[in-house]
């Protein structure tokens, strides 16, 4: 029989649609509360609601390609994180610009170091058979993550927010650079059940978790939670202005 819509028993494909319906109320939610704060934090919760858009958008998307064709929507995956892993880094700038003056400088290793990791993953996961590009862009990926982690921890970003920073914005800042490096991590581990076939690691591949259920679970953790942490430290902000 034909299919002609999402089975409920498919956990895949009911992630993909729980993650849509999740995406799609932070973005009205951070649209909504944007006028509670105040200054520039209202650009950051706006950038907020753009990140959970972009990320609905491309989940219903996404849904109906996994839904019709079973197949593994990682090019349009990838485009969504390509729109909104740089707008997260963005955030980073946009909370330090809210309290000091920074250099563009800070903002381009951020941003670039973002790019770097996304288009290693990509050319990784999309060469499954050739070993070299597999390993090669997990390491050059996982090494621009980790350079985003320096940077947040112990380069100048960090410098910034504990020198100049407000007690809210170094609540945002923190809780931030932790979502950066613990929900992050998430993403390689679905990179490894997803290319486990044929690979040292091949026994992740029946540790019964799809690799789009762990990217899914991933993205709605550090999309929505990155937001979350931001409208908490723009409200807080927002109440002391009263």
């Amino acid at each position: 029989m034909e299919k002609t819509g999402l089975d409920p028993s498919d956990p895949v494909g009911v992630s993909f649609w729980i993650i849509s319906a999740a995406m799609l109320a932070a973005t009205y939610f951070f649209f909504v509360e944007r006028d509670r704060a105040v200054g520039k934090w209202k650009t950051s919760l706006t950038v907020a609601a753009m990140v959970t858009g972009i990320a609905a958008l491309h989940y219903f998307y996404m849904r109906g390609v996994w839904v019709e064709t079973g197949e593994s929507p990682t090019v349009f995956r990838y485009v969504d994180w390509l729109l909104t892993v740089p707008l997260q880094i963005v955030e980073f700038y946009l909370i330090l610009a809210a309290i000091a003056v920074v250099g563009a400088s800070l903002f381009w290793r951020l941003l670039i170091a973002s790019v770097v990791m996304l288009l290693a993953g990509f050319i990784g996961e999309t060469n499954i058979a050739n070993g070299g590009l597999l390993w090669g862009g997990f390491i050059v990926g996982t090494a621009a993550w980790l350079y985003i982690i320096y940077e947040i921890f112990a380069g100048e970003a960090s410098k910034i927010n504990a020198e100049q920073g407000t007690a809210s914005s170094k609540m945002a800042f923190n809780a931030m650079r932790w979502i950066v490096t613990v929900g992050w991590a998430i993403y390689p581990l679905g990179y490894m059940i997803g290319t486990a076939d044929g690979q040292w690691y091949s026994f992740m591949a029946n540790i019964g978790l799809d690799m789009n259920v762990v990217y899914n679970i991933g993205d709605a953790i550090n999309k929505i939670g990155f937001g979350l942490v931001v409208y908490a430290a723009a409200v807080k902000i927002g109440r002391a202005h009263v």
